[in-house]
C-alpha cells in the first residue's frame, strides 16, 4: 500500500512534523485512543492524526508508506482502503480528501495534531 499527497496536503501535513512525531490514518471506529466516535453511520471516516513518540500507539499496528514518511493504521482497517491511494487538499472548502484507484473513500478526511496542547 502506497498513499501519494498533493503538493498543497503535503505542505499543510509538514507543518506539523518533526523527527519525534508520528503519523497514524485513523479509522473512526471508537476503538483506541485517537478515534473520535464509533460509526453511527454507513459512511467510512478516517482522520489524520499526528502523535508524538512517546503517545500510546498500541492499536496501530501496520503503516502505510508515503513521501512525508508511513502512516500507521489499525490493521484491520485495511478493508476500506485501497492499494494507491491520494490524500489532496481542497482549498474552497480547507479540507482534506482520501481517495483510491477504486474512487472516493472519504471526501472529508479529518485532520487532528494530537501533540499541540
Amino acid at each position: 500500500m502506497h498513499i501519494t499527497l498533493d503538493d498543497t496536503a503535503k505542505e499543510k501535513i509538514s507543518a506539523h512534523l518533526n523527527a519525534d512525531k508520528i503519523l497514524l490514518l485513523t479509522f473512526e471506529d471508537g476503538v483506541g485512543p485517537y478515534s473520535q466516535h464509533a460509526m453511527i453511520h454507513m459512511q467510512t471516516q478516517f482522520s489524520i492524526n499526528i502523535i508524538s513518540a512517546e503517545m500510546e500507539k498500541s492499536t496501530y499496528d501496520e503503516k502505510i508508506q508515503s513521501e512525508i514518511g508511513d502512516f500507521w493504521i489499525k490493521g484491520y482497517s485495511k478493508e476500506d482502503l485501497q492499494e494507491e491511494m491520494t490524500i489532496k487538499f481542497n482549498p474552497r472548502l480547507s479540507t482534506f480528501s482520501l481517495s483510491g484507484e477504486g474512487g472516493m473513500i472519504d471526501d472529508n478526511l479529518g485532520f487532528i495534531d494530537f501533540t499541540k496542547n
